[in-house]
């Protein structure tokens, strides 16, 4: 197990207890500071961002590899202090301008946009990622491998500031006082995941704060403007796979129908929100409105249980694939990568309250139980003990009756609210 994996396994029990913290501390203060869909999706888009990252990491830090090799202007050593803190220092700096791109290129946000789709602030969202940033985030690390920072102390230094910035993610710490003129901080991330005009495309640092402040985007919270969180085009949405393509089909539609090539190009790269004039006017969208009723279907508190549980039970087998990434095939690892994916998103729509969802759901259950009933095994495991077949096909029939009858008894209970004329 490499240093990369230490760190992550002993993280994400640390994240979890953290947000059972929050939750603690939010009920004792009276305050609502979670809801359940809407964390399902934020946790189910962390479990996406971790599969794919399963497959391209190869390629992004065989990159940094390779241009390390070839273009280094020094020979940075790995067991020097200064070379660790000075990295740390280079990559903060980089990720500054990483996120500020991400903010002002259309292309760029389509990948961020995901982080910043929940109406909620809390842990869960930011453990909110997207499943497309590696697609061009790479780029903005080069100049560190131009440098001569070995691949290991960058692979650390990026992990140490993702994982500073969890904590930053809450509404139940306030102020620090000279803390927030340093570092990125509760109060300064909550500014910048508003959507609130004085708070707009504001405080991009990482781990420090000095970045936004030597280069003008820097915005102190301001009691008398509350933040309003989400995006100026809300996703509406618990489907992950949308919430990861909306903005690549939007901007692509606007660029199918722009009449002039130059406006085709220029889509992808203006800031979020430009649109070409003759675009705008042929497909007007609705002005944004800060006072908007967030998008929240309501679940019995059945079906809100149902849906916990069920993501838990993914979660473990999303825990199961990533201890497998290094253990088998290719295309087995694919598949299961697959069925991760779909399963997240058919439990999307279960907690969207709509019909479909039931059908998804129920033919979820079913792909899950028939597999290893059907093969006698699982994915990366050939052969299961007789037992845990067994315990897996009850677990999947079980969750298919409760469904069936959570679905029926708010049937139920929908037709005998009905008013009845005679």
């Amino acid at each position: 197990m490499n240093t990369q994996e230490i760190i992550i396994t002993w993280a994400t029990p640390v994240f979890f207890a953290l947000i059972a913290l929050e939750l603690l501390v939010a009920k004792l203060r009276g305050r609502s500071v979670y809801h359940s869909s809407d964390a399902i999706n934020s946790l189910g888009l962390g479990v996406i961002s971790q599969i794919v990252a399963v497959f391209s990491k190869l390629l992004t830090l065989g990159i940094y590899a390779w241009c390390v090799q070839r273009f280094a202007l020094f020979a940075l050593p790995a067991n020097s202090v200064w070379v660790w803190i000075s990295a740390l220092l280079l990559y903060d700096f980089c990720y500054y301008w990483l996120h500020r791109a991400g903010h002002e290129v259309n292309i760029l946000w389509a990948a961020h946009v995901v982080h910043h789709q929940s109406e909620d602030y809390n842990l869960s969202t930011a453990l909110r990622q997207t499943g497309s940033g590696v697609l061009l985030g790479w780029l903005f690390y080069l100049p560190m491998a131009i440098v001569g920072y070995p691949l290991e102390v960058f692979v650390v230094v990026a992990l140490i500031d993702l994982l500073y910035q969890f904590w930053v993610h809450t509404e139940l710490v306030g102020r620090l006082g000279w803390f927030d003129r340093v570092f990125c901080s509760p109060s300064n991330h909550r500014a910048h995941h508003a959507v609130n005009d004085r708070y707009l495309d504001r405080n991009y640092g990482g781990i420090l704060i000095v970045w936004d402040r030597l280069f003008g985007t820097f915005i102190e919270e301001d009691d008398t403007d509350p933040p309003i969180y989400g995006t100026r085009s809300p996703l509406r949405s618990w489907n992950p796979l949308w919430a990861n393509a909306e903005v690549y089909w939007a901007t692509a539609k606007d660029a199918w129908h722009a009449r002039r090539w130059r406006d085709k190009l220029l889509v992808w790269l203006k800031p979020p929100g430009w649109r070409p004039a003759d675009v705008a006017e042929r497909f007007p969208k609705p002005a944004f409105d800060i006072q908007r009723e967030r998008f929240l279907p309501q679940l019995s508190r059945g079906l809100t249980v149902y849906g916990l549980v069920q993501f838990a039970l993914l979660l473990g087998m999303a825990v199961q694939f990533l201890d497998l990434a290094k253990q088998v095939p290719a295309t087995t690892l694919v598949a299961y990568a697959v069925f991760l994916v779909l399963s997240l998103t058919a439990l999307g729509a279960l907690t969207e309250a709509r019909r479909i969802g039931i059908g998804l759901e129920l033919a979820r259950l079913f792909a899950t139980a028939a597999m290893p009933l059907l093969t006698g095994g699982w994915f990366g495991v050939p052969q299961l003990d007789a037992r845990v077949v067994a315990a897996m096909v009850a677990v999947q029939a079980l969750s298919a009756l409760v469904l069936g009858w959570l679905v029926l008894s708010a049937a139920g209970r929908s037709n005998a609210e009905k008013p009845i004329h005679g």
